[in-house]
């Protein structure tokens, strides 16, 4: 499933491409990932729409849409098989596009092989949601003053979505490991001085890995391989794709790259969760 980098990639991508593009027309061909509403409202609800602004919250796609004077927001989520893309009017569409948005130039297509992902024009799920870790809504104390309130594991705690936004299972794996920290330790038990160091983990971490694919192209057509940075892909022309180097997460028997101690996997709240016994106390 993608992360929060891949997301965040995916809608610079996209605000180029669709930023003043006007809904001519909606085709709904997998009713599954039109959530909270029937097809027809909510193809009706989109047409004659004008884009002004694709933007990110936690792992969301959020359009910002305005028609005359009043406006809405398509929430977008890519689920674990989603692709979202601009087309060319004439290019054939994909066996496993789910809706496609035809616009006055080129079409918006959003494929979904398994069809776990979503489009909704019902911004409940953005309810809840904690601060961004990338803006300055999330800060070391608040931080630290949420995670006192919890007994629950570090980990699973993160993954919640209600203290901070769009953490993911990979990243907060190497965040975990870069502060030194045991994926198991109940969230009370940390000091404020290792939350800082977490805090301040978390932001490197997600920064590192929106950098790296800031350099290389989207692999909009999907390769069929396991991408394990989902939409990155290769530049034009490479035969090789540079990787995103994890320090613990799926390297699971292989020495740690500070102590040579082997890496273990375990799974907490049904997630694997890789750490370095040694290094994360």
């Amino acid at each position: 499933m993608p992360e929060l980098p891949e997301v965040e990639i995916l809608v610079r991508h996209l605000r180029e491409r669709l930023q003043g593009r006007r809904i001519r027309k909606v085709q709904i061909l997998r009713q599954r990932v039109v959530r909270f509403e029937r097809g027809q409202s909510f193809a009706e609800r989109l047409i004659k729409c004008r884009i002004e602004d694709v933007s990110r919250r936690a792992k969301f796609l959020v359009f910002q849409l305005s028609l005359r004077q009043s406006s809405r927001r398509l929430i977008g989520h890519l689920g674990m098989t989603g692709r979202m893309y601009v087309l060319s009017g004439k290019a054939r569409l994909p066996p496993h596009a789910a809706v496609v948005l035809k616009l006055d130039r080129g079409r918006f297509v959003f494929e979904d092989i398994r069809q776990f992902g979503r489009l909704t024009l019902n911004p409940a799920c953005l309810d809840n949601l904690g601060p961004e870790p990338l803006t300055e809504d999330f800060d070391p104390e608040s931080f630290f003053q949420g995670l006192q309130r919890s007994r629950r594991a570090i980990k699973p705690r993160l993954l919640q979505q209600d203290l901070v936004a769009g953490l993911g299972n990979i990243h907060l794996c190497e965040a975990l490991f870069s502060a030194g920290i045991d994926p198991r330790t109940p969230a009370q038990d940390l000091s404020r001085k290792r939350v800082a160091k977490l805090w301040e983990s978390i932001r490197r971490t997600l920064n590192r890995a929106i950098e790296l694919g800031d350099n290389l192209a989207l692999n909009l057509g999907g390769s069929g391989n396991a991408d394990r940075l989902f939409y990155f892909g290769r530049q034009p022309g490479e035969t090789t794709v540079s990787d995103e180097r994890f320090l613990v997460y799926d390297r699971q028997g292989e020495t740690c790259t500070v102590c040579r101690e082997p890496i273990r996997r375990i799974v907490l709240f049904a997630r694997s969760t890789y750490f370095c016994p040694r290094c994360q106390t």
